[in-house]
């Protein structure tokens, strides 16, 4: 199927690889299952941490944050294009439907399509089914 896309495949090849980067990130912090368990003995803290700043700062994977600031420098039709090629990937549309679903994208951007995406579990696994799905 032969869409005329605003951004390249292989720009959109690279949100997929930014977006597996980012979620494998976000699972490595949970690997032990203990996601939410954190407690902390606020007494001790208040009494020991004499720590003034931020110089033992971990190295932080920056993934996330360069995934968000490409989507963020996507302009309307392009991000409305990758909303479509997203929820094609889902399952909400057929690749046939791509230019409804990118006019649906448009009518409901309302906040952060960097966010929207970015808050996607499946982000990368579904921008790549819609890749797929429309030849791409």
């Amino acid at each position: 199927m032969a869409v005329d896309l605003s951004l390249s495949p292989a720009t959109l090849r690279m949100l997929v690889q930014k977006g597996r980067a980012a979620a494998a990130t976000i699972e490595d912090g949970f690997e032990d299952g203990r996601d939410r368990e954190i407690e902390f003995d606020t007494d001790t803290l208040q009494d020991s941490h004499a720590h003034d700043g931020l110089a033992e700062e971990e190295s932080e994977d920056l993934s996330s944050e360069e995934l968000i600031e490409l989507i963020e420098d996507l302009n309307v039709d392009e991000a409305a294009e990758v909303v479509a090629i997203v929820w094609i990937g889902r399952g909400d549309f057929d690749a046939s439907d791509f230019e409804q679903a990118v006019e649906e994208a448009r009518d409901r951007a309302v906040g952060s399509t960097a966010k929207y995406l970015s808050g996607m579990p499946l982000f990368a696994d579904h921008l790549e089914a819609g890749l797929d799905a429309l030849e791409l």
